[in-house]
C-alpha cells in the first residue's frame, strides 16, 4: 500500500505521528502539495502526475545512473496510460550542479511546452528546480536516495562563477520517494543523508542561541516541526546502514519535513547553522578528496561534530562571571576584519564574499556589549536549554560511525590544521548568527581551539605538527 499524503485532503490514522506531522507541514508548506514515500512507486508517477498536473505533457529528467534506476519505469507509467510525455533529457552519469547544466536544461525545456518530473537525488533536483523556474513552470521529483533535505527547500544550491550559490525558486509540486530504488543506492548516499539530518541538533543550538542573543527569535511551528521528531527521525543509525526500509522511511520523512519548515518561513534557518558554514566554506574553496567532492552530507557531519565541540566546550563553562567589558575592548573594527579576511581565506572572490557577509553581520561596540551583557545574565537558563536539546560530541561521533558517515575530519580530506583555520575561515562566509559568533564576539574563540585541538582535546593535532 502507498503512504500518499495530500496536504490539503489528507485523512490519515492516529497512529501515524510522522504522516500527522508532514500532513501539517505540507498545508504550511508554500509550493509542496503531495509527498509520498513507498516501494515500487516509481510505476505509479502519472497518477501523481496527473492529479497536480492534469493533461500536461511531462518530460523526464534524469542522469546517466537515475533514468536506468528509475527513469525508466517512470517513462513506462506514462506511456502505459497513453499519457503525453516528450522524449526523457537524460544528463551524463558525472553530471554536476553547475551554472553550464543549469543552461543545458534550460535550452532543452525551452524546446518543449512540458512539466519536468526530475529522477535524481540532490544535483538532478537543484539543476530541474531552478531550470523549471527560469521557463516559469511548476515541477515534480521522484527521490532515488535519502542523501539530503533539499529534494523539497525553497531554492537551489548551483556553482556559478566558482562559487556555490543558492538561487531563488520554488520546490516541487509534488515529491515522491521509492524505497526500493533508495534502498538499492549506494549506502554511502543514505549515510549523506542521515549525516545532513544530525546536523538539524547543531542547527537547533545555533536558533537557541541566536533566539536568546536577540538576533532571530525561534518560530515555534517550525521548530516543533523539525526539533520535535528530530531525534526519533535519527534513532536508528544501524538501520540506515542496513538499508532497512522503515529507518529509510523515517529518514526521508525528516528530510523532506526540512525542507517544507524551510519552505514555509522561505529561511534555511530551522535546519542550517554553522555546521553548514564548514561545508560552504569547503565548497567556496572546491575541495576535493581522492578526486571528488566529498557529499554535501558528509561535510556538514563533520561541522556538526566541530559546532558540537565548540558547544561541549561551552556548557563545561561557568558564563556567568564573563567580563562583558573586557570582551567589547577586544572587539575589532570591521576595517580590521576586513584585512584579517583576506589574510585568511586569500582566495580574492571568496575573501570578497565573506567581506560582504561580515559587514551584513558587524554590529557595534555598544551593541555588543548589551547583547554579550543579556547573553551572561541568561547563561544559566541558556546552559539548560543548551545541555537539554543537544546531543553530545561522542555520542554523535558514534551515531554517524554507526550510520557508515565519515566522524573524523581526515576521512573527508581535511586535515586538523585545516580544520581549525576554517572555524574562523566559515565564520566570516555567512551572516546568519551562529555558536561561532558567539565565541568569535566573546572573546573566546582562540582559547576554544586551543581546547578543542589541544592535547586532551577532541581533536588533537600530533606534536610537531603546525597549529594555526
Amino acid at each position: 500500500m502507498q503512504h500518499g499524503i495530500d496536504g490539503r485532503k489528507a485523512n490519515l490514522a492516529a497512529d501515524k505521528p510522522d504522516e500527522k506531522l508532514i500532513r501539517q507541514a505540507l498545508a504550511a508548506a508554500r509550493d509542496t502539495r503531495s509527498l509520498a514515500v513507498d516501494g515500487g512507486i516509481r510505476h505509479d508517477v502519472q497518477r501523481f502526475f496527473s492529479k497536480e498536473f492534469a493533461t500536461a505533457r511531462a518530460i523526464i529528467v534524469a542522469d546517466g545512473n537515475t533514468f536506468p534506476a528509475a527513469g525508466e519505469d517512470v517513462l513506462r507509467s506514462f506511456t502505459r496510460k497513453d499519457h503525453s510525455v516528450e522524449k526523457p533529457f537524460v544528463f551524463g552519469p558525472h553530471v554536476y550542479a553547475n551554472w553550464q547544466s543549469v543552461e543545458e536544461l534550460t535550452d532543452a525545456l525551452r524546446k518543449v511546452d512540458a512539466i519536468p518530473v526530475a529522477v535524481g537525488s540532490g544535483t538532478i533536483n537543484d539543476l530541474t528546480k531552478l531550470a523549471s523556474c527560469r521557463m516559469g513552470r511548476p515541477y515534480m521529483v521522484v527521490a532515488t536516495a535519502a542523501s539530503m533535505d533539499g529534494y523539497t527547500a525553497y531554492g537551489a544550491s548551483i556553482t556559478r562563477d566558482g562559487s556555490k550559490q543558492t538561487f531563488d525558486c520554488p520546490a516541487p509540486r509534488a515529491a515522491l520517494a521509492d524505497l526500493e530504488v533508495i534502498a538499492a543506492a549506494p549506502a554511502r548516499m543514505s549515510a549523506s543523508g542521515y549525516a545532513d539530518l544530525t546536523a538539524k541538533c547543531a542547527a537547533g543550538g545555533d536558533w537557541i542561541l541566536a533566539d536568546v542573543a536577540g538576533e532571530e527569535p525561534i518560530d515555534e511551528s517550525a521548530w516543533r516541526s523539525v526539533q520535535g521528531p528530530l531525534l526519533d527521525w535519527l534513532a536508528s543509525p544501524e538501520g540506515v546502514a542496513a538499508g532497512d526500509p522503515g529507518c529509510l522511511r523515517r529518514l526521508i520523512y525528516g528530510l523532506m519535513m526540512s525542507g517544507f519548515v524551510m519552505q514555509a518561513m522561505r529561511s534555511s534557518r530551522p535546519a542550517s547553522g554553522a555546521e553548514h558554514q564548514f561545508s560552504h566554506l569547503w565548497d567556496m574553496q572546491h575541495h576535493v578528496y581522492n578526486g571528488e567532492a566529498p557529499s554535501h552530507g558528509f561535510k556538514v557531519g563533520i561541522g556538526t561534530l566541530a559546532s558540537l565541540a565548540v558547544y561541549d566546550h561551552l556548557l563545561k563553562s561557568d558564563l556567568t562571571p564573563f567580563d562583558v567589558e573586557q570582551a567589547v575592548s577586544k572587539w575589532p573594527s570591521i576595517e580590521t576584519l576586513e584585512a584579517r579576511i583576506t589574510a585568511v581565506l586569500g582566495d580574492k572572490s571568496l575573501a570578497g564574499k565573506a567581506v560582504e557577509e561580515t559587514r551584513a553581520k558587524y554590529i557595534s561596540h555598544e551593541s555588543l556589549r548589551i547583547q554579550l551583557t543579556r547573553l551572561r545574565d541568561r547563561w544559566p537558563g541558556l546552559r539548560e536549554r543548551l545541555e537539554r536539546r543537544l546531543p553530545r560530541f561522542a555520542e554523535t561521533r558514534e551515531r554517524l560511525r554507526t550510520a557508515g558517515c565519515p566522524f573524523e575530519p581526515e576521512q573527508i580530506g581535511i586535515s586538523r590544521e585545516r580544520l581549525r583555520v576554517s572555524f574562523e575561515q566559515a565564520w566570516y562566509i555567512r551572516r546568519r548568527y551562529t555558536v561561532l559568533d558567539f565565541v568569535q564576539r566573546a572573546g573566546i574563540a582562540g582559547s576554544t581551539m586551543d581546547v578543542i585541538f589541544g592535547d586532551a582535546g577532541r581533536w588533537p593535532i600530533p606534536a610537531g605538527e603546525a597549529r594555526a
